[in-house]
């Protein structure tokens, strides 16, 4: 057993009998793990938008095709 653990065992009976073994809930922690995470997301959107709107970009031209050469036969005066 972890020294967490033990400590949150001895502030189980502070709990008294309101504390539901068969309900778990993911409190304040969960709460903040999920801010940071959506921070963090957020972050990195905001980021991602900065340096695509930096980016120059021009395509290349397409290589000219090259000339189709004339077609063969009786030319007209």
């Amino acid at each position: 057993m972890s020294a967490t653990q033990a400590a949150l065992n001895e502030l189980l009976p502070l709990a008294g009998d309101t504390f539901d073994k068969n309900k778990v809930t993911p409190g304040i922690l969960g709460f903040l793990v999920f801010a940071a995470l959506a921070a963090g997301v957020w972050g990195l959107m905001k980021s991602m938008n900065r340096h695509m709107g930096r980016v120059d970009f021009q395509e290349a031209p397409e290589a000219a095709a090259p000339a189709a050469p004339a077609p063969e036969g009786p030319r007209a005066p």
